[in-house]
């Protein structure tokens, strides 16, 4: 959801998955048990920003329905909508206060119905967000929970009494402040890792339970294709509520994750619910290590199948500042996440809803390199190990907003957190320039669709969160009369890879993790060999190959459509420039 952590790096790199570096470029990994949701292309929309069919500058389910033919015309494999469900929106829908209807600014059940069925008969599977770490505090739940200690629904949250005229500890919210607020005629405090309107459910309570497992049931019965759970590592709680010190304090998400029934309440998941349905899972699980991740995704502890992890997406975050980052330190954490074993598979994204805009922190989104660098952004994604998560708007090269006040901004973390970051030595001035480089918001501002008003989001007059200047050149319509587009080199790329198990499943391998400015890797596969060379620089970069490649085949690059083969053991790579090879 909403708010990332890092992965510590270390940790990583001593879990035991490493790359054997000596082995034969023609070898592959272990067999790996073949599985859908492993090929799979994952586009992500957030149907606040998609589309708006009635004007009210909202997107909303009838306009994601009118756009159906557009993502089958790009060629992705499953939609993966972000939270629908009746909400007052305190935090963008991830406050639900009704699991069975859809949010009347978003439409009906039988629109959410027309979409699922249009996307089945294009060939595109869905999956939803799955929001059980809390609810809102608007939920009938949580209304009787605060009502009295003897009300049934009292144990489906987590009450405790303060400490004098204290809450019952030092928790901190990730938003900002406590995280218990004082609740209800008795005078106790609720827990909310999140903003107050959000309390966290008590997994504890096995009615709860079921209650949780029934209303997974009701979207998987309608047909959806599986889920992505929000901060599922968050629901099981540590029992002690100790004060944390000031270490924990500074990164709370390492007392609040991977509690001591998390398994135990994942297997039972498991067993009750997801085993019973064909259907993908995906975990938004920080606030671990990288072992820890790794158990609740492998295949034989029957929990979850897949689990986004945060490092090279986040690579430079500290909180709420982006610090620089180097190419080597990046490449690194990309290995680290695709040298998983056997028995897990990985993830790769490189933006969502939580993070900037992918061309403005992995590329270069002035108006010579934009193009140039979103396409070679493109090859890295479709290229990579795992199965692959797009972001809307990121197949035209969108970028991010020039805020230049916080009134702009909608997001309840920056607002909930501004007081503190400016009491941590932050003045105004500094706390927008790290915004401008890494808020949310970057990535929810509404999709460019045209050049006419409003970038032909709504028909109305005002939208939610301002459009994005740059829409005039920045747009769908454009993007799809320019067959050089970045459009049309993402659908290339899709079916490239589309079926490719060499690509697909391939082992991967890191042939210059140290060179600053080429990102070069094979996918080694059972009959063919991939290569990979990405110049992530705006200079001109000679790049030596060893003379194995010799004779590869050059099947797309990113700046035309020559297609060579590799003669010289040595490359002349322009700036940005992206190659794709494939072994005879």
């Amino acid at each position: 959801m909403k708010f990332k952590l890092l992965i510590i790096l270390a940790i990583i790199l001593n879990t035991g998955c490493k790359q054997d570096t000596t082995k034969d470029i023609e070898t592959t990994k272990n067999e790996i048990k073949k599985e859908w949701w492993k090929e799979q292309v994952v586009y992500q929309i957030y149907p606040r920003s998609f589309k708006d069919s009635n004007g009210d500058g909202i997107g909303d389910i009838p306009g994601i329905i009118s756009k159906i033919d557009y993502l089958d015309s790009l060629g992705i494999d499953v939609v993966w909508l972000s939270p629908h469900f009746d909400s007052p929106n305190a935090d963008n829908g991830y406050d639900i206060r009704d699991y069975r209807k859809v949010m009347e600014e978003f439409g009906t059940l039988e629109d959410f119905d027309t979409l699922l069925n249009g996307l089945h008969d294009r060939g595109i599977k869905l999956i939803i967000d799955l929001v059980i770490n809390h609810s809102s505090d608007e939920h009938k739940w949580f209304q009787e929970s605060m009502s009295s200690k003897d009300n049934p629904y009292r144990d489906y949250y987590i009450w405790k009494p303060g400490k004098g005229t204290n809450p019952p500890n030092n928790w901190p919210s990730f938003f900002g402040g406590s995280a218990w607020e004082q609740a209800g005629p008795d005078g106790e405090y609720y827990l909310h890792y999140f903003a107050k309107k959000q309390p966290d459910l008590n997994w504890e309570n096995q009615q709860l339970r079921e209650e949780i497992y029934d209303l997974m049931r009701f979207w998987l019965d309608k047909g959806v294709d599986g889920f992505r759970m929000d901060v599922i590592a968050l629901i099981s709680k540590p029992q002690n509520f100790d004060d944390m010190d000031n270490e924990g304090l500074k990164h709370p998400e390492y007392t609040y994750a991977y509690g001591p029934r998390l398994h135990e309440f994942l297997k039972d998941m498991n067993k009750e619910v997801l085993s019973k349905y064909d259907v993908m899972t995906v975990g938004e699980a920080y606030g671990g290590n990288a072992e820890k991740t790794l158990e609740i995704t492998d295949e034989r502890n029957n929990e979850i199948d897949l689990a986004f992890w945060f490092d090279a997406v986040r690579v430079g975050r500290d909180n709420f500042k982006q610090n620089e980052w180097t190419l080597p330190e990046f490449k690194k954490l990309v290995k680290a996440q695709s040298d998983v074993n056997s028995h897990n598979w990985p993830t790769f994204f490189l933006g969502n809803h939580d993070n900037p805009r992918v061309v403005s922190k992995f590329g270069d989104d002035s108006p010579e390199f934009r193009v140039t660098s979103s396409k070679l952004l493109a090859m890295l994604l479709l290229t990579q190990r795992g199965t692959t998560f797009l972001y809307q708007g990121d197949e035209i090269g969108m970028t991010n907003y020039p805020f230049t006040s916080f009134d702009q901004f909608d997001d309840v973390e920056i607002k909930g957190n501004y007081n503190k970051i400016i009491a941590s030595g932050s003045t105004p001035e500094s706390y927008l320039a790290d915004l401008n480089k890494m808020a949310r918001d970057h990535a929810r501002t509404p999709m460019q669709w045209s050049n006419t008003n409003k970038a032909g989001f709504t028909s109305g007059d005002k939208t939610w969160l301002g459009v994005n200047p740059n829409y005039p050149e920045i747009n769908v319509k454009n993007n799809l009369q320019d067959k050089h587009s970045i459009f049309h080199f993402y659908r290339r790329l899709l079916n490239i890879r589309k079926g490719n198990d060499n690509l697909i499943y391939g082992d991967y391998k890191d042939i210059a993790i140290d060179h600053p400015q080429v990102f070069a890797y094979t996918r080694i596969g059972k009959n063919k060999t991939y290569l990979v060379v990405l110049n992530m620089s705006k200079s001109m970069v000679d790049f030596s190959l060893d003379n194995k490649f010799k004779g590869y085949n050059l099947i797309i690059n990113n700046l035309n459509d020559d297609t060579t083969t590799i003669e010289h053991n040595k490359l002349t790579l322009q700036p940005w420039e992206a190659r794709l090879y494939e072994s005879n």
